[in-house]
């Protein structure tokens, strides 16, 4: 399954150009990280500074697999209105999203997020921002298997909090 979406948004801070290439993606299976990160940087030009942040399925801890559910009409939506208020909020060339979806195993990447902008504090603070919205305020469910039986997953307090310092 793979959903997408390239949006330009309307209202950014100050009356300045938007990014140029906002990218997000609802997929399935193994992603292409590198790939994505790649098409971000060419989506911003010349940048200043580029940022990425990949997230995988933690081993070790008695992980069999993760399953991400999601809800598209509103999943999608979501993560785009995270992508705008991002390049509202930051002097970005371009940014990208893309989420994995269904049972994934450990060491499997199960999001990516990449930023290009002038300066470096800007493709920093968007993925940093994009991420701290998208762990505990976007349309997803999820579960891990451990020890043979599947326990549903709650954002943590830290979670919260991290949200919480963009407000």
């Amino acid at each position: 399954m793979k959903s997408r979406c390239f949006r330009r948004c309307r209202a950014a801070r100050d009356a300045r150009v938007p990014a140029r290439l906002i990218d997000v993606r609802l997929e399935s299976g193994i992603l292409d990280t590198r790939g994505f990160i790649a098409r971000v940087a060419q989506g911003a030009g010349t940048p200043g500074g580029l940022a990425s942040f990949i997230g995988s399925v933690r081993g070790g801890d008695k992980v069999e697999a993760l399953e991400l559910l999601h809800y598209e009409p509103l999943t999608l939506p979501g993560m785009q209105d995270i992508a705008c208020a991002a390049d509202a909020r930051f002097d970005l060339l371009s940014l990208g999203l893309l989420h994995n979806l269904g049972v994934m195993r450990p060491s499997q990447e199960i999001v990516c997020v990449a930023a290009g902008a002038r300066h470096r504090r800007d493709a920093i603070e968007a993925v940093d921002f994009c991420m701290d919205h998208l762990k505990s305020a976007a349309w997803f469910w999820k579960q891990e298997l451990r020890d043979g039986e599947w326990h549903w997953i709650e954002p943590r307090d830290q979670d919260h909090s991290d949200l919480a310092r963009w407000t």
